[in-house]
């Protein structure tokens, strides 16, 4: 079939040794580590980390206004990068990941080809990162052992993304956990490109990160924990929430943040609850069941990892993530991010989190009903909690944002040094130490 038949350029066989794939950058840890694991396959691969106010101008150019924020950036960037003079136009190509839902992830790929058109560059290829195929492409094949080092990608961004953020706001030598992390982030890369990269070798890396992170220099002085959920780009990416994250840790707090690891489960196990609500072929779910099974013996490795080590606070396992959010929100409610939103704030709540930053794209739809929407039954649950919802757009104001974020901020200082009498809901909530409670859960 011809790329006029299919409606989109293919990256063919030929082009994998002639062309660089350009990724965008959301998570820099998690994206280096997985670009490695490309290149080891025999991609040439190179992550964006371009930044500053061109990158959104860019995007305006070929993008609606309207469009979701996320889309406008991750756009911009590409086009940003092409027409930069650093690569051949011929010899590119751009990726980005598809979920196949409703949302970002589906139909950004369509907008990105248009707004290559309008550039003038619509011969470049883009790739469709999709677990579900929706697109063929020859020259691109997510095989099994991929799929597999792509995880370990995730799971060691996911560690090294909770240590940094519990080691920066104390450290006494500006900037060292992040230099320790870049390091590793580097070794990693090496030996998952070398072939050292069996699970076995994982669970060893774990233990020499966990001890390296635990030797830097800190002062143990009380901060206020703030959690960061919402869209997905926003939520991580610097280039979107106007580097959250630093402000934060600059006005004194500790920026706590679910890991990628979560949402990949999410996707997994909306899968397994599509066949209970309205049926499956039984020989996708058991395929669906399987992958569910093996990402959460992962995620309890790595969170028993970080308990046994006993230095570090570890995630929340995701069988407990889902038996917070019963009663609360309909696990049927899939657009975007959304029940796992509402979860994720729960989540936050249930280990003592109780200022949370709710960062979205302005007039998300799903982040308005699974956040916004949900911050009422949120604080009925929990009377303590403190949610500010940020929209983040090529409009909003960094000004006005901080603002916000700083009078928050204030807010939870004041709650702090109330008597507790004093404070909402009385008596401080359990911690994480409760035991998980049993989850509706499809039988997996």
């Amino acid at each position: 079939m011809t790329d006029q038949e299919k409606g989109y350029v293919v990256f063919t066989e030929e082009m994998k040794k002639t062309h660089t794939i350009l990724v965008p950058n959301m998570l820099p840890m998690h994206f280096k580590l997985i670009g490695k694991v490309m290149e080891r396959s025999g991609y040439k691969v190179e992550l964006l980390e371009t930044s500053g106010p061109r990158i959104a101008e860019t995007g305006l150019k070929y993008v609606h206004n309207d469009t979701c924020y996320p889309a406008i950036l991750v756009i911009g960037q590409f086009i940003d990068a092409l027409q930069s003079g650093r690569y051949d136009p011929d010899r590119v190509a751009l990726i980005l990941f598809q979920t196949g839902g409703g949302c970002r992830a589906s139909n950004y790929i369509h907008l990105l080809r248009k707004a290559l058109e309008k550039a003038g560059m619509g011969h470049v290829p883009v790739i469709s990162l999709s677990l579900a195929g929706l697109e063929k492409h020859p020259g691109f094949r997510l095989t099994l052992p991929l799929v597999m080092k792509m995880m370990y990608g995730v799971l060691y961004g996911d560690l090294l993304m909770t240590l940094v953020n519990q080691c920066k706001p104390y450290e006494t030598e500006r900037g060292a956990a992040q230099a320790l992390a870049d390091s590793w982030t580097e070794r990693l890369a090496e030996e998952m490109t070398s072939g050292r990269a069996g699970y076995r070798q994982v669970k060893a890396n774990y233990r020499r990160i966990l001890d390296q992170f635990a030797a830097i220099p800190v002062e143990r002085t009380e901060k206020v924990k703030v959690g960061i959920v919402g869209e997905i780009f926003v939520k991580y990416s610097p280039l979107g929430n106007n580097n959250l994250e630093q402000f934060l840790v600059d006005e004194g707090a500790e920026a706590v943040i679910p890991g990628l690891l979560d949402f990949c489960l999410y996707c997994v196990y909306n899968n397994l609850l599509d066949h209970k609500l309205y049926g499956m072929q039984k020989r996708v779910q058991l395929a669906y069941r399987i992958a569910y099974r093996y990402l959460v013996n992962k995620e309890r490795d790595m969170i028993e990892a970080i308990r046994s080590h006993g230095r570090f606070t570890p995630p929340t396992l995701f069988t407990h993530t889902i038996s917070l959010v019963q009663g609360t929100i309909s696990m049927g409610v899939k657009m975007g991010e959304g029940w796992l939103l509402t979860a994720e704030m729960l989540e936050l709540a249930d280990k003592g989190v109780n200022n949370i930053v709710c960062t979205q794209p302005f007039g998300c739809l799903p982040n308005h009903i699974c956040g916004k929407g949900m911050m009422k039954p949120i604080k009925a649950k929990n009377p303590d909690i403190n949610i500010v919802a940020i929209d983040y757009d090529a409009g909003a104001t960094r000004v006005n944002q901080e603002n916000r974020l700083k009078l928050m901020l204030a807010n939870a200082g004041s709650r702090r040094e109330a008597p507790e009498a004093a404070r909402p809901g009385g008596a401080p909530r359990q911690d994480e130490s409760r035991q998980e409670a049993q989850a509706f859960r499809p039988a997996v």
